[in-house]
């Protein structure tokens, strides 16, 4: 087992650990009681979570006071009325501040869970425990929480580091295939933004992430957190660096907002990492024939590389206007320098982009 150590500057308090393995979950709560052991355990997962049987791995014959179910699992639960249902049931159960919530799932559950915690009672501990691609590599770690908007994604949400991170790779053997390719985009985006020797792994050992092989799994999963956690221990409330994380998300959040979330997240990112590929190339930041590289890893993943044709680009492009790091409703993109290198002007690594130059990268997607 491995374990990656998350510095939070300013208080040690929210310092917190991420153990990486295979076959964890039974020792969660136990490990979790040794810190907390007159904490309430209140546990959030969703239907498919309990169908594939972690949650009785998780729970192991441990005492929980309760739980909630997210029906239906997915994005289209990840709203503000799902966090008030589970404060809800937190109440119905009788928990204080001496409660720890146990996010067992994947980015909406861990998303929606860690708000809940953040706010019930002004605040009880979360522990993350991710169960997809997606939520390994990237939402599980970090502190960020959020819900959707009926306009757009990532709407409301706090900041709330949890008290630790479990990621248990056998878990991802029961994920589907669509939610297991799409989720590993967010490996490829690390690796473009942060290590390009991470992202000759991914070309190359690609097969065998695709074969579900636990050693390999479990490299990724060690690469992606030691990545995120070193962007967030220098900007853990995203105030300059850590918008590089969001690399293929300005389009990207757009066009899944768009689809009304039938496209997949990870789906979505791969659409906005090639239309920020193709911005780089009209700003002339494209020298080495780098864009080929990605869309052939993203082929090989089978994401569809184009916006669907139902898809209006209008409506994509208004879209941006509200993105979190648009400025005066203009929106700004991280784009690459070269593999494994972002950009920078004066110290800013989210750079305004003319609506002329995106405009033709939505007509060419």
């Amino acid at each position: 087992m491995k374990s990656i150590n998350v510095k939070i500057p300013a208080t040690s308090e929210q310092n917190y650990q991420i153990k990486i393995g295979s076959d964890l979950l039974g020792t969660v709560i136990a490990n979790v009681r040794s810190f907390y052991p007159k904490h309430a355990f209140f546990l959030v997962t969703d239907g498919e979570l309990i169908k594939a049987g972690h949650v009785d791995k998780l729970i192991a014959g441990q005492t929980i006071a309760g739980r909630y179910v997210i029906e239906p699992a997915g994005e289209i639960s990840k709203h503000i009325g799902t966090v008030g249902a589970i404060i809800e049931a937190m109440e119905a159960a009788n928990l204080g501040r001496d409660t720890v919530v146990l996010a067992l799932g994947g980015g909406v559950v861990g998303d929606v869970a860690g708000f809940a915690a953040s706010i019930f009672k002004r605040g009880v501990p979360v522990v993350q425990v991710p169960t997809t691609t997606v939520s390994q590599a990237d939402s599980a770690i970090g502190g960020k929480t959020g819900v959707d908007s009926s306009i757009s994604k990532n709407a409301f949400g706090t900041f709330w580091n949890p008290f630790a991170v479990y990621v248990d790779v056998a878990t991802l053997k029961t994920l589907n295939e669509r939610q297991f390719r799409a989720g590993l985009v967010e490996s490829v985006k690390h690796s473009l933004i942060m290590d390009a020797g991470y992202f000759e792994f991914i070309e190359q050992n690609l097969d065998k992430v695709l074969a579900r092989e636990p050693g390999v799994l479990e490299e990724i999963a060690g690469r992606n957190c030691s990545i995120k956690a070193g962007v967030v221990e220098k900007d853990p409330y995203e105030k300059n660096i850590r918008c590089i994380l969001n690399y293929g998300h300005t389009i990207g959040h757009a066009v899944e907002s768009a689809s009304n979330y039938e496209i997949l997240h990870g789906e979505a990112v791969g659409i906005g990492i090639i239309a920020a590929g193709l911005i780089e190339k009209q700003l002339g930041l494209v020298k080495d024939g780098r864009l080929e590289r990605v869309r052939n890893v993203l082929k090989k993943l089978d994401i569809g590389l184009k916006m669907p044709e139902y898809m209006d680009k209008a409506r994509v492009f208004e879209l941006l206007r509200s993105d979190k790091k648009s400025v005066g409703q203009v929106p700004r993109f991280v784009l690459l320098e070269q593999i494994g290198s972002v950009c920078s002007v004066g110290g800013q690594y989210a750079v305004e982009v003319g609506a002329d130059v995106i405009k033709n990268v939505l007509d060419e997607l």
